[in-house]
């Protein structure tokens, strides 16, 4: 997931990464269907912080 964020959007954040990686694999495959609608970075962030 980390390698298509950075191939979609150059540099994920460190504490973007860290969330991410702490992903379980449900949440990563969710994350990847959702990364097809995102347009921005931001929309990843917020995907996540809507997790908790």
């Amino acid at each position: 997931m980390l390698r298509l964020l950075t191939r979609c959007y150059l540099e994920i954040p460190p504490q973007m990464q860290t969330q991410i990686e702490a992903l379980s694999v449900e949440q990563l495959e969710t994350l990847g269907e959702a990364l097809l609608d995102f347009s921005r970075l931001e929309e990843v962030e917020q995907w996540l912080q809507n997790l908790t």
